[in-house]
């Protein structure tokens, strides 16, 4: 079998160079992220979002704790995943933030495993939202085993669901990728949009948006690991714009919401 010349040698070698840079590329965004100050948009409305993933918050020194010289104005957590999960410190959370006055909101992870229905109402079921709470929020991620027309459909049922629940219009969050690749269609447009897009010193999206989770590797007081930090485009009195003037729940929940919920959806 004849040797291949040296340059098809070459020429393979700076393929796979190219090929495992691009495949590595977000982990080494990450990774120098971690390793030099995170970067902070100009705003005066600061906030953070968190999960399980953060375990538990000393809730006290958080709420004296500063964002680039900023309080920590408001703070989206996870509620529901699926059609059972249960983030396991949402009570704590939710309950914590509204008693140290940070404007607190709920957050849902839309699956592809289970209807958007039974998403909708399991999330409504357990998140009772108050006066001056944020409104509603779907997280959306991937696809999954969905097409791109089944993700519309599947979010625009989820949406109106729990728009028709709460009287008020959801949040929906997403990267900038979905935004771009799968959501961009005029039908989102009337929900106040939450981006996802770090390790960038100014937004590539040209649209409107609300909220910019512009980091994952932030630090703050009160919070031992990293943590999610967002800016809010507009004032503090735009941001309570986007509150609940009424209290509104579902009454027909009657299960306590510490149970065993947390199964596999």
């Amino acid at each position: 079998m004849p040797v291949p010349p040296p340059f098809v040698w070459g020429l393979a070698v700076i393929v796979i160079l190219i090929v495992g840079l691009y495949l590595a590329s977000p982990y080494i965004r990450k990774w120098q992220a971690r390793n030099r100050p995170v970067f902070y948009p100009v705003a005066t409305v600061r906030g953070i979002d968190v999960s399980h993933y953060q375990e538990e918050i000393d809730w006290d020194r958080l709420a004296n704790s500063r964002i680039d010289g900023e309080p920590v104005s408001f703070v989206f957590i996870k509620a529901t995943e699926g059609k059972t999960i249960l983030d396991e410190y949402f009570v704590y959370n939710f309950a914590s933030a509204r008693k140290h006055g940070i404007i607190r909101g709920a957050y849902h992870v839309f699956s592809t495993k289970s209807t958007p229905q039974e998403q909708a109402e399991f999330f409504c079921n357990v998140v009772e939202l108050k006066e001056r709470d944020l409104f509603p929020v779907l997280d959306v991620e991937q696809l999954g085993r969905y097409t791109p027309r089944q993700m519309r459909e599947g979010i625009l049922d989820w949406m109106n669901i729990v728009e028709k629940h709460y009287g008020v219009t959801p949040i929906l969050y997403t990267s900038y990728s979905m935004k771009k690749d799968y959501l961009s269609g005029p039908e989102f447009d009337k929900y106040p949009y939450w981006i996802a897009h770090y390790y960038v010193e100014e937004l590539a999206y040209s649209g409107p948006w609300k909220f910019w989770q512009h980091t994952d590797v932030g630090t703050i007081g009160g919070i031992k690991s990293k943590v999610d930090m967002n800016v809010f485009n507009g004032t503090f009195s735009d941001l309570l714009c986007l509150t609940m003037s009424k209290p509104k729940f579902n009454e027909k929940w009657s299960g306590h919401v510490g149970d065993s919920l947390r199964r596999a959806d």
